[in-house]
C-alpha cells in the first residue's frame, strides 16, 4: 500500500468522512430518548473534532510534504458531506425555529453543488479558483453556526444557567449566522460562477 493513503494527514481527512455518521447518530440516539442533552453535546463534540482536522489536515500535507491526489479529492468530499448532514439534521430537528430560515440551508447547499460543479470542469481546463477572502469568513460564519445549532436546546439550557436568562439564545446565535453565511455565500457563489462563466464563454 503506497504510504501516502496512510499518511497522518490523509487520516485525518478519513476520520472527518467517518465522524459524519456519528453525529447523526447522535440524533438518532436523542430522539429515542426523547431530547438527551449529552447525544447533543457529544454531536458538538465530534463537530468541533472534524473543524480541527479539517485545518490540520491541509496544513500538515503541506509543511510536511505530504500532498496526495487522494487527499485533494477526498478533502472538499469529506468538507461538504459535513455540512450537509448537520444542515439536513438541523432542518430535520426543527432546530431553525422559522420555517424561511430553511431557505438558509437550501442556499448553502445550492451553492456547494455549484461551485464543486464549476471547479470540476475549470480543472480540466487547468484552470484554478482562488479562495477569496470573503469565501473563509463564509466558512467561518457557517461553522461556528452549525455548532450552536447542533448544541441546540442543550445550548440554550446552558446559556440560560449561565446568563440568568430564558431564552433559545444558541438557538438563535446560530440561526443568525447561519443566514450571515447564506447571505454571503449568494455573493461569492456569484463570484466564483462569474469568474467561471468567462472561462466558458472564452472557451
Amino acid at each position: 500500500m503506497p504510504k501516502h493513503i496512510t499518511s497522518l494527514p490523509n487520516l485525518l481527512t478519513y476520520g472527518r468522512i467517518i465522524i459524519v455518521p456519528l453525529i447523526v447518530l447522535c440524533f438518532f440516539v436523542e430522539g429515542r430518548l426523547h431530547g438527551s442533552d449529552a447525544a447533543r453535546w457529544w454531536a458538538l463534540g465530534l463537530f468541533t473534532i472534524a473543524s480541527v482536522t479539517d485545518f490540520f489536515d491541509g496544513y500538515l500535507a503541506r509543511i510536511w510534504n505530504q500532498t496526495s491526489n487522494i487527499g485533494k479529492m477526498l478533502d472538499p468530499i469529506a468538507d461538504k458531506l459535513l455540512v450537509a448532514a448537520i444542515l439536513l439534521l438541523v432542518v430535520a430537528a426543527d432546530r431553525t425555529t422559522a420555517d424561511w430560515t430553511i431557505w438558509a440551508a437550501i442556499i448553502i447547499l445550492c451553492r456547494e453543488i455549484l461551485v464543486s460543479g464549476l471547479r470540476e470542469y475549470l480543472a480540466d481546463l487547468k484552470i484554478s479558483v482562488p479562495v477569496t477572502f470573503l469565501a473563509k469568513i463564509k466558512t467561518t460564519a457557517q461553522m461556528i453556526a452549525l455548532g450552536f445549532l447542533l448544541a441546540g436546546p442543550a445550548g440554550d439550557k446552558f446559556l440560560n444557567n449561565l446568563l440568568g436568562i430564558s431564552d433559545s439564545l444558541s438557538t438563535d446565535i446560530g440561526i443568525t449566522l447561519l443566514w450571515l453565511a447564506a447571505i454571503i455565500t449568494m455573493i461569492t457563489g456569484y463570484d466564483y460562477f462569474r469568474a467561471g462563466l468567462k472561462h466558458i464563454v472564452d472557451e
